[in-house]
């Protein structure tokens, strides 16, 4: 089902500028200055002699003259000089090409290095090892980054991924000038990191003893019965810092506390507040078994990170913080008196504690602590660095606390959510995050001040494993978001352009197929969207992302078929209507599909008493009147209005009075991620000769296994009227024992059809 919504609509044939290159990110600065030029000669170096390491900059320069096989020639020496100067702001550079030589300017080394990717980018045009030489531009780049912090994560906790993944990750990072890599290395279903002082850790918290089959929220549960884990070397963490530092990349590790730990309780129940012999977890979720704050946890815990900050010299070490159930402290005697002893107010206070005790120790030894934004419940520890994951909220608040923040709200940073709304997109945990929407998004809050705003550092691409077990569903979940997200927090925000972005990113995808990696290739799959004209009249319109070619149209109804000629924005019928984008005469791209349906409702006017959440279409709730319903795998496209904690309560008014029979509402049901269906429905319709509102049904909503929660009611009697209300009620708190417990429930709803 393709998404659609209430758009500004074009014809789907416009005429768009092909960038003058192929950078991603966009640089701040690029100048040609005269036509490209075919380099076919070995190269000579000029280096300045104040560089630490001239021969890692070199090992770099080379690897590129490899890759297109230069050799000495005849002609005369192409010199590459590189330099450095003061002028230039960390990690920024110059790039000055010509027929003659190159010259880089760098104002540090990490400088010199974003300036190489530059230029490896530039030749990318040209096919490696042909033995015919590179076409390079003649062009001059000036450039250096929005943002200091650049990241991407990987969590190998739920899915372990071998060292030359790792790797192969780590060097697409820095292709695109990522310099931070967030290493998630333990969790609930395994413990990834070796621990010499634990080597139960090894043994038992490193494996699983088989692993759920389908989505959490499936039922029955079903498990493939097969142990399942493995874990990196010290060795290997070794190797794969210091191939992440020859890249310009900090590894940050993560090691959580105190949730997430059920791994390490397998492995040593006196960790956990029961004691009791548990199994390292087998299917996804949050989990009651959390650390006790006991001095036989802290002493763990100090020396597991002891020997964590012996393998990774980052400053930054991340000890999560997020998703921890209390209910094991509530019922614990040791807890509770530690409350007391320690004069804290409740739980929330005395996980503030356990983290404010673990940051002490960090800063002891000039570590600094980074955690989810959870960390801020019940007082924030005082050196603390926050990731703000749930929306942006936590990292406002951290930042008007004079904090320092990364964002990496799941709305635009979560790239295990849906990429497109294509039925054959592999499984995923839920939510529905396209290229665009990445693209759109600014790391800084309209609600800070400006001096606020400095706490912001940057933002970071997070992939959770619980739906990706392989290297080649983890690039093609990641790739091209985290290109995306690169340009996000490189480029000027004034200078991002997403067409320009689009059509530089169309030359990346055969790189990625030489490197044996197959990204998510939607730019030229068709999108249909269905909103309103200037006339408040629904109109049908086709694109796709790279704005080229023609469509073709075929509509279904009652069994009968018809192609369509498609000129541009249309009123559809009701029906089922597939698009194929036409690039140069063929098809490109995959074909969508939209059914639509012609009710009473379509195009009226909303009326909402609570707004949606305004990345859940909070600009355009009226895509819940438009004829299309939503798609059944995944609440955040389009189609879906979402409520954070409200109820919806819905004034709805028609152009003129109608009758009808029956109601046909949905809405998404997936606990897993916070969604719960409504408890109660009330619609009623308005009466002008009484002056008030009468009620044509009301009845609670049963909740099921089923994602989508289907409601048809047919009325006792036809009922005719121009203003409708629709009211639904929140499911409310999330209870105790699920995840999210405490929060109040998300509320989606989808197209509202009155027949």
């Amino acid at each position: 089902m393709l998404l659609a919504c209430c758009i500004p609509f074009t014809s789907g044939r416009a005429d768009v500028q092909e960038p003058p290159h192929m950078l991603i990110p966009q640089p701040v600065s690029y100048q040609t200055q005269g036509e490209p030029f075919r380099l076919n000669s070995a190269l000579d170096w000029d280096i300045d002699p104040s560089f630490n390491n001239p021969s890692l900059v070199l090992a770099h320069l080379k690897r590129w003259q490899e890759t297109y096989a230069l050799q000495q020639s005849d002609a005369a020496p192409f010199t590459v000089r590189l330099s450095f100067s003061e002028d230039l702001p960390a990690e920024g550079y110059k790039l000055h090409i010509e027929k003659s030589g190159i010259h880089l300017t760098a104002g540090d080394e990490a400088g010199l290095f974003y300036g190489i990717q530059s230029l490896r980018q530039l030749s990318w045009s040209s096919a490696p090892g042909d033995n015919t030489g590179i076409t390079l531009p003649q062009v001059t780049i000036t450039d250096y980054p929005a943002f200091p912090y650049r990241g991407m994560h990987l969590d190998v906790g739920r899915h372990f991924f071998p060292v030359e993944t790792i790797k192969t990750y780590l060097d697409l990072l820095a292709t695109y000038k990522m310099n931070r890599f967030h290493w998630h290395l333990t969790e609930d279903q395994g413990w990834r990191i070796e621990i010499k002082k634990y080597p139960k850790l090894q043994e038992v918290a490193a494996y699983r003893s088989e692993t759920l089959v389908g989505h959490l929220n499936d039922r029955p549960y079903k498990y493939d019965g097969k142990k399942y884990g493995g874990y990196y070397t010290q060795e290997e963490v070794k190797e794969i810092v210091a191939y992440a530092a020859e890249r310009s990349i900090t590894v940050i590790p993560e090691i959580e506390l105190p949730g997430h730990a059920q791994a390490a309780i397998a492995a040593y129940p006196e960790l956990g507040c029961t004691e009791q012999p548990i199994e390292v977890a087998t299917k996804w979720g949050i989990y009651e078994n959390i650390y006790c704050p006991t001095e036989t946890t802290f002493q763990f815990l100090e020396d597991v990170l002891t020997e964590v900050m012996s393998l990774f010299p980052s400053e930054y070490i991340h000890i999560g913080g997020d998703e921890a159930p209390k209910s094991q402290w509530k019922s614990s005697a040791f807890c509770q008196e530690l409350i007391k002893k320690e004069g804290l107010k409740d739980e929330h206070e005395l996980q503030s504690y356990f983290i404010q005790r673990i940051e002490k120790f960090l800063n002891s030894n000039g570590r600094q602590l980074i955690g989810w934004d959870e960390i801020l419940e019940g007082g924030l520890a005082p050196n603390a660095t926050v990731m703000s994951w749930r929306g942006e909220s936590g990292g406002i608040e951290a930042a008007k606390q004079g904090h320092d923040v990364i964002m990496t709200p799941t709305t635009y940073c979560y790239f295990d959510y849906y990429q497109s709304v294509h039925p054959d997109e592999p499984l995923a945990i839920g939510g529905f995050l396209p290229l665009e929407k990445v693209y759109g998004y600014h790391p800084i809050p309209q609600e800070l001040s400006e001096s606020e705003a400095t706490h912001i550092l940057g933002a970071q691409g997070n992939v959770w494993t619980e739906y990706i077990a392989t290297p080649e569903k983890m690039f093609y979940m990641a790739l091209p978001r985290m290109q995306a997200l690169a340009e996000v927090v490189w480029t000027p925000a004034e200078q991002k352009d997403y067409s320009g972005f689009t059509h530089r990113l169309d030359q990346h995808f055969p790189v990625w197929e030489r490197m044996g990696i197959k990204g998510a290739n939607h730019l030229y799959d068709a999108e249909v969207t269905i909103g309103t004209n200037d006339h408040d009249k629904l109109i049908l319109n086709a694109s796709n992302a790279m704005g080229k070619g023609s469509f073709r149209v075929v509509r279904t109804a009652e069994d009968i078929q018809e192609e369509l000629d498609y000129e541009g924005p249309f009123a559809p019928e009701s029906g089922h209507y597939t698009i194929q984008s036409i690039v140069d005469g063929e098809p490109r791209g995959r074909s969508s599909s939209i059914t639509f349906y012609n009710h009473l409702l379509n195009g009226a006017a909303l009326e909402l008493t609570h707004q949606p959440h305004p990345k859940y279409n909070g600009q355009q709730p009226e895509v819940i009147l438009n004829g299309v319903s939503g798609s059944d795998q995944r609440y955040g496209d389009s189609e879906w209005i979402g409520m954070e904690g409200d109820d919806l309560e819905a004034i709805i008014t028609t152009l003129e009075p109608v009758e009808a029979s029956s109601l046909h509402l949905r809405f998404f049901h997936s606990p897993g991620q916070w969604v719960y269906a409504p408890t109660m429905i009330r619609f009623s319709y308005w009466i002008p000769e009484t002056n008030q509102w009468s009620v044509a049904f009301e009845r609670t909503v049963d909740s099921s296994d089923e994602k989508v929660i289907e409601v048809k009611e047919l009325f006792t009697r036809e009922i005719k009227g121009q203003r409708f209300k629709l009211e639904v009620q929140n499911f409310g708190e999330i209870p105790h024992g699920a995840q999210g417990a405490g929060h109040r429930a998300w509320l989606f709803v989808d197209e509202i059809r009155l027949q």
